[in-house]
């Protein structure tokens, strides 16, 4: 399952960051790193972005970008 799949107010934990280097590296500056607990906020009134919560803060990326965040859910 992909964090594209996840509804609002869902929580979920990392399990594997596909895509090639690049995408995998701006994840893991962003704080996406397998085995952190993250929580979706909110989805936007036309499905993207996303919004996570993730190490007390919060992130809007992408549903393309989403796609490639393996989790399950908590």
């Amino acid at each position: 399952m992909s964090l594209n799949d996840l509804e609002e107010g869902s929580f979920c934990i990392i399990k594997k960051l596909d895509g090639d280097k690049k995408i995998v590296q701006k994840f893991l500056d962003m704080g996406f790193v397998p085995n952190s607990e993250l929580k979706v906020v909110r989805n936007a009134p036309l499905f993207d972005p996303i919004e996570v919560h993730l190490k007390g803060y919060n992130i809007a990326i992408r549903r393309s970008e989403a796609s490639n965040i393996q989790v399950g859910l908590l």
